[in-house]
């Protein structure tokens, strides 16, 4: 498997970590559609949110913990933001890793 956000996890591709801790990790979309646009992901390989099970559920709520701290420090908090996750290619899915994405400002 060619995951980029698995390389991204593993340090053998590049990106802009904003937080990282033993499940997850937050970094910024190098092709932003928003000022702010951060992927939060899993540091675990789930390729759909169809893959989520029962015991991911804790990782799942962490995930979106995560993204409302990233929001609170860049400011956008108060103002509002957006969490979106998409399933499967015509949902609009490109990496095939799940993955939260915050977008504001």
């Amino acid at each position: 498997m060619d995951c980029i956000f698995c390389r991204i996890v593993e340090k053998k591709a590049q990106a802009k970590i904003l937080y990282e801790d033993e499940r997850s990790i937050a970094f910024e979309d190098i092709a932003p559609q928003a000022p702010v646009h951060v992927l939060i992901i899993p540091r675990r390989h789930i390729s759909t949110a169809l893959e989520i099970r029962e015991e991911d559920k804790d990782l799942i709520g962490h995930l979106f913990l995560i993204a409302s701290k990233i929001a609170s420090e860049k400011g956008i908090a108060e103002r509002g933001f957006r969490l979106v996750l998409n399933c499967n290619r015509e949902a609009g899915q490109t990496v095939f890793h799940l993955h939260l994405h915050l977008l504001g400002g």
